[in-house]
C-alpha cells in the first residue's frame, strides 16, 4: 500500500504488510490536524507516480481507496502504470463513485484493459458479506450509544469530542469539517 501520511506505513506496518512511500521532508508534513491527508507538492506527486508505477508493474492486485474529502478522488494508476502490468493482474478501484483512482475505472463496470481486470463496482460495501454489514452495524451502534441519554433516549452530540467532530460535516445549516470547510 501507498498513502501519504506517515502515520498510515506505521498501521500498515502492523499487520505485516509492506509500505511503499516516498519519504522525504514534504511527507513528514503530510497529514492534518484533523488526520487527513494534505495535498501534496507537484514535485512530491511525481515521485509518488514513479515509485507507484515501478511497484504496481510486479503486482498480481492492486486496491485503490485514496480519497480527499469534498474533492474527486486523485488518479494515481495512469493508463500507462496499466499497460505494464501483468495479464491476469487486477485493479480494483473503490474509489470510482468520486472519479476513482484508476484512469480507466468506469463506474458500475468491470473492464478488461489488455488482460488486466479493473473492477469499478459502484457501492462496493453493499457487496460484502453479512459478516461486514454485522461489523458496519456494530460500529455505529458503538459510535452512537455514548450520545444516546438512558432515560430518554434523546441523542446528543459533545460538538468537542474528537469522535464527533472528526465525523460531522455540517452542524446549524453550516459547514464545520476543517477539511470542508476551507473549500469555500
Amino acid at each position: 500500500p501507498t498513502d501519504v501520511r506517515p502515520v498510515a506505513k506505521e498501521q500498515v506496518e502492523s499487520l505485516g504488510a509492506s509500505f511503499v512511500m516516498v519519504e522525504d521532508e514534504e511527507s513528514a508534513q503530510a497529514e492534518t490536524e484533523a488526520g487527513y491527508a494534505r495535498e501534496m507538492s507537484e514535485e512530491y506527486k511525481q515521485k509518488q507516480a514513479a515509485l507507484i508505477a515501478e511497484t504496481i508493474a510486479k503486482q498480481d492486485i492492486v486496491i485503490c481507496t485514496a480519497l480527499i474529502p469534498g474533492r474527486a478522488a486523485p488518479v494515481l494508476v495512469d493508463e500507462a502504470m496499466v499497460a505494464a502490468m501483468k495479464p491476469g493482474s487486477v485493479i480494483v478501484d473503490l474509489a470510482v463513485e468520486n472519479g476513482g483512482n484508476c484512469a480507466l475505472s468506469q463506474m458500475g463496470k468491470v473492464i478488461d484493459a489488455d488482460g488486466v481486470k479493473i473492477i469499478g463496482h459502484a457501492n462496493f460495501p453493499a457487496r460484502l458479506a453479512v459478516d461486514a454489514s454485522n461489523l458496519y452495524a456494530r460500529n455505529l451502534f458503538n459510535f452512537l450509544s455514548p450520545h444516546i441519554d438512558g432515560e430518554s433516549g434523546d441523542l446528543s452530540f459533545d460538538f468537542e469530542d474528537e469522535t464527533v467532530s472528526g465525523v460531522c460535516l455540517t452542524k446549524g445549516g453550516a459547514v464545520i469539517h476543517p477539511m470542508l470547510s476551507a473549500k469555500e
